[in-house]
């Protein structure tokens, strides 16, 4: 009978994290060296989610691409939607309406809210607490609703539109937004009672994944993530588009730890900041059109389409040939829940 010796502990272990793994929460693999519970050496391999988005752009019209753009964050489709919009605005050299502008960020910001929210009761769950995942989705569902309210749809809402928006907000949802908004930090404070000062929590996320904010910037990392290591950086407030220079809201900062505890309390100080920005709009939602007037830009309105030959020409144009934005190019960048996002896009 041969006896089994312990393995001795300068060997490490070699494991594969992915593709599909309930971790994860996407498809990446990463091939992990591990010295007991400590990383040695971790090497992703990507590429599982790129569809080649850009090249399927290249076949369609601008306005045929949005749908496209939903999907690149299917957690924050209006903020893709948004980012895209602002490039081909800024190509087409249009600003749209301050209404549509304010309501662009109003969405913006729920969407911003419920990407966090996803985040905390994912990475709780992932860590043994099941309860802050179904008391972050109970409010989820409620920003889902608005959604719905606007686009018809709640995963993949189509509601912004180059030039401004598909219509403009539907009765009953400014007063489903106001009770969200005024109950919102008292749900919040649910999350933060459960996870911000448990013991067991801060022993699995303080002095983990530690990154200096050299490090950061070295590597790449934008929002929320670079913010957590302390780099003082929003690009709502530093390079502000859609009107944001209108609301006052603070730009919260991580520790100088840059660990996972750090990350954690700024995505949750955000979700605050993103509550305080809807209540500016619903304080200063301002009258006025939600869609540029130019028939060569925006679709005209359906009753118009129905009556007027000359509106259903531009319809027609709009939906079989698209844009004819001039030649150039133009780079875009927003402030999307998980970091910036930014549209190049080159016209011929």
């Amino acid at each position: 009978m041969e006896t089994l010796k312990p393995m001795p502990r300068t060997e490490t272990m070699i494991i594969n994290v992915g593709p599909q793994h309930p971790s994860t929460h996407g498809v990446l693999r990463v091939l992990v060296e591990l010295d007991g519970e400590v990383i040695v050496r971790a090497e992703p391999d990507i590429g599982y989610l790129h569809r080649g988005i850009e090249k399927l752009c290249e076949g369609r019209t601008y306005h045929k691409c949005l749908p496209l753009m939903n999907r690149v964050d299917y957690l924050a489709g209006e903020a893709n939607n948004l980012g895209f919009c602002l490039a081909v605005e800024k190509l087409l050299g249009i600003e749209v309406p301050k209404r549509a502008q304010y309501i662009r960020v109003m969405l913006v910001e729920f969407t911003r809210i419920a990407s966090h929210i996803f985040w905390m009761g994912t990475h709780a769950h992932d860590l043994g607490a099941m309860t802050p995942l179904f008391y972050g989705f109970r409010e989820r569902e409620k920003i889902m609703d608005l959604c719905e309210m606007v686009s018809g749809a709640r995963m993949f809402p189509l509601y912004f539109r180059i030039g401004g928006l598909a219509g403009d907000l539907p009765e009953g949802f400014i007063p489903a937004a106001w009770d969200f908004v005024k109950s919102f930090p008292e749900k919040w404070q649910d999350y933060d009672n459960l996870l911000t000062q448990n013991a067991i929590w801060k022993e699995r996320t303080i002095g983990v994944g530690v990154m200096t904010p050299e490090e950061a910037l070295d590597w790449g990392w934008s929002g929320p993530m670079a913010r957590g290591s302390g780099v003082d950086w929003d690009l709502r407030r530093d390079n502000p588009y859609s009107s944001y220079q209108d609301f006052d809201f603070k730009v919260p900062l991580g520790t100088k730890a840059g660990d996972t505890y750090s990350r954690y309390l700024v995505r949750m100080q955000e979700m605050l900041q993103s509550n305080l920005i809807i209540r500016q709009v619903l304080d200063k939602l301002p009258p006025g059109d939600i869609k540029v007037a130019d028939p060569k830009i925006s679709l005209p309105p359906k009753e118009q389409v129905y009556s007027d030959i000359s509106s259903l020409i531009h319809h027609f144009l709009l939906i079989e040939e698209g844009l004819r934005p001039p030649k150039g190019e133009v780079y875009q960048a927003i402030e999307a829940p998980k970091g910036e996002l930014g549209f190049y896009i080159v016209s011929n």
